[in-house]
């Protein structure tokens, strides 16, 4: 038996909660198994606490102990494609697609086929919830501005996962320093470098860079395809990032000023006289409470 105080590392607490890999992956990005640190935010330096979280005993011992183990817990987390969810809905395929591309359903993962091709996958629960509450978009003509926008070459599947996502690993982080890499990870280099004038601050949110994604690359055009879904793309997303960086950004360097003199003594040492300048940092007042969404 183990204590409440003891934690597993997560390939142990997926054993022991009889999911594979992805599943377990997707239970912990879905706040369906809680997680914890594994110690203070500088050990190991510069891997970040987002990289190297583990499992509570007792979450695990509260889940085997839940009705319908494990069956109820992988149903919760069952993803579904663009066939299966027209299967689940009753409609075609099309139907379907048209639907996620308006932002309707929001994706919770990817991959990437030997085609260089994205393919998204949807929370088959949420496919569910999405039937009930929107029976009028599965029957009938779609809605003229919903047309429009799809006439006009719209997709918002990777904008809303990479919302979903972010979301998520704000959620798993109280050090702002962390919370600033998260943001930073989604940002073209050239946004990166124009929010963050200091080469050694954008070292830091390099070194504690999260993984957005795990999955194996095999060709360069799937390299490709799936570095496009890690990063921001039009005006106004891309803005969206650079605001909220620029915030998160002065919250760490009033918060934790001496992380940068921590994490890189060194290149401080061999630059005597010069601390480092955030002057070229952007102050951005813009008001942006959520990001834009299609639901």
């Amino acid at each position: 038996m183990c204590d409440g105080q003891q934690t597993l590392p997560k390939g142990r607490a997926a054993h022991e909660l009889e999911l594979r890999s992805g599943e377990f992956e997707l239970a912990v990005q879905l706040g369906e198994v809680r997680t914890v640190p594994p110690g203070s935010a500088d050990d190991p330096p510069g891997a970040g606490v987002l990289g190297g979280r583990r499992v509570p005993a007792e979450e695990i011992a509260r889940l085997q102990a839940e009705p319908g183990f494990p069956e109820a817990l992988r149903e919760r987390i069952r993803t579904v494609g663009t066939t299966e969810a027209a299967r689940q809905l009753g409609v075609g395929p099309g139907r379907v697609l048209r639907l996620t591309r308006a932002g309707c359903l929001a994706p919770v993962r990817f991959y990437v086929n030997r085609y260089g091709a994205v393919v998204w996958l949807y929370l088959a629960a949420e496919v569910a919830d999405f039937a009930e509450r929107e029976p009028d978009l599965l029957r009938g003509n779609t809605p003229a501005a919903m047309r429009v926008m799809l006439d006009g070459g719209q997709d918002w599947r990777a904008r809303q996962w990479r919302s979903r996502r972010v979301a998520q690993l704000l959620g798993q982080t109280d050090d702002p320093w962390e919370s600033a890499a998260v943001i930073a990870a989604l940002l073209p280099p050239e946004e990166l470098a124009s929010v963050v004038g200091n080469p050694l601050e954008r070292s830091v949110l390099r070194r504690l860079r999260p993984t957005l994604a795990t999955m194996i690359i095999a060709t360069p055009a799937a390299r490709e395809a799936c570095e496009r879904v890690l990063t921001a793309d039009e005006f106004d997303e891309v803005l969206w990032y650079r605001v909220h960086l620029a915030r998160a950004l002065e919250e760490a360097r009033r918060e934790d000023p001496g992380r940068v003199r921590r994490m890189f003594p060194v290149e401080l040492a061999a630059r005597p006289g010069q601390p480092p300048s955030f002057r070229n940092s952007p102050s951005w007042t813009t008001e942006t409470s959520s990001l834009p969404s299609r639901s």
